[in-house]
């Protein structure tokens, strides 16, 4: 049953429209197009959707090639069938130009991802372009359908471009995927619609909205490309396209759905209030987003205890603009001050003491506030959680209500530099596997039957010899493809490590589909594939021919890991050496990486128990190639995403492609060679001297530490330059007593305080400057495994934690002789102290490779000289 208040508004709103009452702005351009479908046709909101076969519209060809229209082979349910029961399809590129004048224009492209006559719909991927932009690209309506929680039949992508001065026409091109063995295009509708100037554009350079998380201000200018991604009537009611202020925009009543908190604050609504555009034009929103809104209520306790937060999932690597929509419609707030607040978007401020009352300057008119965020995420993630939270003024001195409201929101893509707007498809849901069923074996009858008996004798000994003269010549190519190509042989002793041939990677992973990529690193694209008849999921790691890194990396990690086994190190299955290409085989790992755990991430949270297995698990696999091997390894590439997961929550070390072998003898410290690692894990003393011990890993290790205490990234830019490297701010941190000050909140209150100060100064160990001084990977494991007790002993001992002033601290009931264990770290560890030694920071020209370092005292051996391998691209190791 419906909320009696969406009736009422949906009443109210229906006789102002029965009422002749004409929408504020008039579109000169209003063209709904239905493909595939012959004559005009009125959609249930009575719109006229006129069909494209015969239209002026097109669509145009290529000589010799022609498109097809066709009907669906089931017939929509959940949304109308005008206009997604009729399509435009075709295996080559297809055109509709539309007569267009200069200004701001929406495209809407309508699909219906069904089968439609001779086209299977998982082999519909395609792009699209408007003019000089490209749209979608390798889209495939079926996997958004797929993936979306709500299953929808059908639905629609929404864009807006800037029509130029002196351009007569727009051309939308269909194009199917070159990539993809039968792949076609396909549409179902598509509508254009003006929109006033300026709606969301800049009107010039001059104007300017505040960029999140930077000083300098961002200007929509009007050579970007928008597509629509989140549009919502918060705490109100679903607007309908024919109740938009002209534009046939479509207002989500879901913002619930995108709400984070168990609170959910109130859903105020003023429908007597009459509203006053002074501020903003009468067609930016419908009134009904101004007269409903989302609340926090009135009890300031509660209000203070949570923010009122949504988050939006959106594509990785692009800007987006966010505008929020405001209106003080409640009796109550009627003074500025009555209700200010805070505005944070993707966990950054946004606004401080936000008061609508000050931005409109009175009840009942409507204002908006835009802002541009760079959602620019680390690794190999598709989806970063776009976030938008309210928080009250906590200062009841400052404001009369402890309260927050938002009205309506919007959320665009904006294209990048190469006008582009296309984001990756949904991943494919699993495949079920499929069961053999024997089929039951029928008695036979036994007839003496000679003819018969002969005729099976003769065919058998024929076929022998066709198979034997057909396997000597097979034989005879295989000899010659083996002594033409070399590289596919195996490098390894089968035992240690299995040759794939690159039909059967080709085979696991369906020819390299893009689909099934779940990663892209250094190396270049990772797949998830299937081996052995479907029944072994494996990551199989593809050589990039363009990566800096190649076939002596690839050779290494090979010869490493192929004769390690451990449960702490990810096991390599096998490899391909097949002409250029070097591919590598590992077990998959179903949780990915740490890194995906700890930040920049749509997954929950670890506990903190969950945290110090983890590293205890990833300390003993370095420990292993340490001291376990029959020759010390050392990594030289430690780091949060070279830390696997796998199905049980199991950390495993991985990518050994720049590892090194320690020195052989006794009488070696060190090993001498070229800088290689990661830049925010690098040992400051191997930067400088080239001098590589397996203390270069315990470095990099304590990094991983404080990623893992912190939940921030190595490296954090556009931050205060004290907190730029989190281990030079940890170590600060450390020094003055206030580690716990930057530890992730989500483990406020979880942590014991025995258990944290020995995590924090095992970490802390990690970073010394001298090497000598800092703890084997031995040590580190025992000093991991004593702060689990002491973490874990908090249950058995009954204590109690408790929170003051952002600090933990703690009651034990039973007090155990913790003291008698304070000494972690002995032998070439040492405890040292986060103060001892030289402070040395490495600092990366943004101009160059150009590198500068406080030197400690012996320079004599200090190189100067670019050393970085690999450091600074983004998909480096």
């Amino acid at each position: 049953m419906r909320n009696p208040t969406d009736l009422f508004l949906s009443l109210f709103f229906l006789l102002q429209l029965a009422s002749g009452l004409q929408p504020p702005f008039s579109p000169t351009i209003n063209i709904t197009l239905n493909c595939g479908f012959s004559g005009n046709n009125s959609a249930r909101d009575n719109r006229i959707w006129l069909g494209d076969i015969n239209s002026d519209f097109g669509p145009f060809e290529l000589q010799n090639n022609s498109s097809v229209n066709s009907t669906a082979a089931k017939q929509p349910t959940q949304v109308d069938p005008i206009p997604y029961y009729t399509a435009r399809l075709s295996h080559s590129e297809f055109t509709y130009m539309f007569s267009v004048t200069p200004g701001q224009l929406f495209i809407r492209l309508y699909f219906f991802p069904a089968s439609y006559q001779n086209f299977d719909r998982s082999k519909a991927f395609f792009s699209v372009k408007a003019g000089s932009y490209t749209l979608l690209s390798n889209f495939s309506a079926a996997l958004t359908v797929d993936a979306d929680a709500l299953s929808l039949e059908g639905f629609s992508r929404e864009f807006c471009v800037n029509i130029v001065e002196n351009a007569r026409f727009l051309n939308i091109t269909f194009t199917p995927s070159p990539s993809i063995l039968d792949a076609y295009a396909f549409v179902n509708g598509i509508e254009l619609v003006s929109m006033p100037s300026n709606l969301y554009y800049s009107a010039d350079s001059s104007t300017e909205i505040k960029l999140i998380g930077q000083s300098t201000p961002y200007t929509v200018e009007k050579s970007h490309a928008f597509e629509t991604v989140y549009r919502l009537n918060i705490g109100g009611r679903m607007i309908s396209p024919t109740e938009d202020t002209g534009m046939y925009r479509s207002w989500s009543d879901d913002d619930a759905a995108y709400l984070t908190s168990s609170e959910r604050g109130v859903e105020p609504v003023n429908t007597t209030i009459h509203l006053r555009f002074s501020k903003i034009s009468n067609y930016t929103a419908p009134e009904e987003v101004y007269t409903t809104a989302r609340t926090m209520g009135t009890n300031k306790t509660i209000n203070k205890s949570y923010n009122l937060t949504w988050e939006f999932s959106v594509d990785a690597g692009f800007n987006y603009l966010v505008r929020l929509h405001f209106c003080e419609f409640q009796h109550e707030v009627t003074e500025e001050g009555d209700r200010e607040f805070y505005i944070f978007i993707a966990d950054q401020i946004a606004e401080e003491r936000a008061d609508v009352l000050s931005w409109s300057g009175g009840s009942g008119i409507p204002v908006y506030k835009d802002y541009a965020v760079l959602m620019f995420g680390e690794g190999n993630k598709k989806k970063l959680n776009l976030s938008v939270a309210l928080q009250a003024n906590p200062d009841d001195g400052m404001t009369k209500y402890s309260d927050a409201i938002l009205n309506g929101l919007e959320i665009f893509k904006i294209s990048d530099p190469i006008n582009n707007l296309a984001g990756p498809n949904p991943d494919p849901l699993p495949t079920p596997k499929v069961v053999a069923i024997p089929l039951p074996i029928q008695p036979r009858k036994v007839k003496k039957n000679y003819t018969t008996i002969i005729a099976i004798v003769v065919g058998l000994f024929s076929g022998i010899v066709v198979l034997s003269i057909l396997g000597f010549f097979i034989f005879q190519r295989g000899r010659r493809v083996n002594k033409d190509d070399k590289s596919s042989s195996s490098i390894l002793p089968s035992d240690l490590c299995r040759c794939f041939s690159l039909s059967e990677i080709k085979a696991a992973t369906n020819n390299f589909d893009k689909l099934f990529i779940i990663g892209v690193g250094g190396f270049g694209d990772v797949y998830k594939g299937y081996i052995d008849g479907g029944e072994t999921c494996v990551a199989i790691k593809r050589l990039n021919p363009g990566s800096q890194q190649g076939a002596h990396e690839f050779k290494t990690e090979i010869e490493m890991l192929s004769q390690l086994r451990h449960l702490h190190l990810v096991p390599l299955i096998g490899y391909c050496n097949h002409g250029n290409e070097m591919i590598l085989v590992y077990d998959y790992m179903a949780h990915g990486t740490l890194r995906d755990h700890l930040y920049n991430t749509d997954n929950p949270p670890l506990s903190w128990e969950q945290r110090l297995h983890i590293c205890i698990g990833a300390a003993r696999g370095l420990q292993y190639l340490h001291m376990g091997a029959k020759h010390m390894i050392i990594h030289r590439d430690v780091k949060s995403t070279n830390i696997l997961l796998d199905e049980e929550w199991v950390a495993k070390v991985s990518d050994f492609g720049l590892s090194k072998m320690g020195p052989t003898s006794v009488s070696m410290t060190h090993v001498s060679t070229v800088v290689k690692g990661s830049i925010g894990y690098l040992d400051p003393e191997y930067y400088r001297r080239q001098q590589l011990t397996e203390k270069s890993d315990v470095y990099s290790f304590g990094v991983v530490l404080f990623e893992v205490l912190c939940a921030r990234p190595p490296l954090t830019r556009n931050v205060d330059k004290e907190r730029v490297s989190l281990a030079e701010w940890a170590r600060q941190c450390h020094q003055n007593g206030k580690l716990d000050q930057i530890v992730d909140p989500f483990l406020t209150g979880k942590i014991v305080p025995e258990c944290f100060k020995k995590f924090g100064e095992i970490a802390v160990n990690c970073l010394l400057d001298d090497g000598i001084k800092r703890p084997s990977m031995t040590d580190v494991v025992w000093g991991l495994e004593f702060a689990l007790q002491l973490q874990e002993s908090k249950n058995d001992s009954g204590a109690q934690i408790f929170e003051t002033e952002g600090h933990i601290e703690k009651v034990l009931l039973q007090r155990s002789t913790i003291e008698d264990c304070e000494k972690v770290f002995t032998g070439s560890g040492g405890r040292g102290s986060s103060g001892e030694g030289t402070s040395c920071r490495v600092t990366i020209a943004s101009s160059g490779d150009q590198s500068s370092a406080n030197e400690t005292s012996d320079s004599s051996n200090l190189i100067r000289e670019t050393v970085f391998s690999e450091l600074m691209s983004q998909k480096g190791r």
